[in-house]
């Protein structure tokens, strides 16, 4: 995905409340982007989260203070490599299977990037007892769960896959229902939050692919760590 989390080690308490919550953001993009491609028939795609203390080249960054600061983000994950001016250049020569393929990919994607802020938003609103709706999220996405760089590139991938702005409005809407429903299903969510504690206790710089679907995988099979 190749967005960027900035947040703060500098307390105990408030690294591990803080870390936890980018932890269950990252670990939302990671499931949807393996358990959900794989439901789907999808091909494997390489992925892993990167945790790295913040360096010279984002201290003028307005989002930063004087306090350690750590990005989190998750490289890779992405089905559509290089995204083409429309899908109907891309698939000129496709056959209507290769098509319906190439579709299938691409709003996977859009589906993965918006699972993580869902995801988030989800371990918020329980950590706080709140009631939690698609609508509810749909309309305060961008400014509760820092999801401006990842609602971004989804629609940069809009822009690709549909030239009527009327229809893109009606997809955004569709992406978020569906990646809402992942994230909010049972199974995705221990599968979710597994991951997310994993990522917390090892406190790792890099969670690899391998370690990441080991996880995952063992969640999913009925083994939740």
């Amino acid at each position: 995905m190749n967005h960027r989390h900035i947040f703060n080690k500098a307390l105990k308490l408030a690294h591990q409340e803080v870390y936890r919550k980018v932890a269950i953001h990252e670990a939302g993009h990671a499931a949807a982007i393996y358990l959900g491609n794989k439901r789907k028939k999808l091909p494997p795609v390489f992925f892993q989260v990167f945790i790295t203390p913040v360096n010279a080249d984002f201290q003028s960054s307005p989002f930063l203070t004087a306090d350690t600061k750590y990005i989190a983000n998750l490289d890779g994950g992405r089905l559509i490599h290089t995204l083409p001016s429309s899908i109907e250049e891309a698939t000129n020569e496709f056959s209507s299977a290769q098509i319906i393929g190439y579709q299938r990919a691409f709003e996977a994607d859009m589906i993965n990037m918006l699972a993580g802020s869902l995801a988030e938003a989800k371990y918020i609103a329980e950590r706080n007892r709140e009631l939690i709706t698609p609508r509810l999220i749909y309309l305060n996405a961008v400014y509760y769960f820092d999801a401006t760089s990842e609602l971004e590139a989804v629609n940069e991938y809009l822009d690709c896959f549909l030239a009527n702005s009327a229809l893109r409005k009606q997809k955004i809407t569709e992406l978020f229902l569906a990646a809402f429903s992942f994230v909010n299903e049972r199974s995705n969510w221990q599968a979710i939050t597994a991951l997310a504690d994993y990522i917390v206790n090892e406190d790792k710089s890099v969670v690899g692919c391998n370690e990441i679907i080991d996880v995952l995988e063992t969640v999913n099979h009925g083994v939740v760590l």
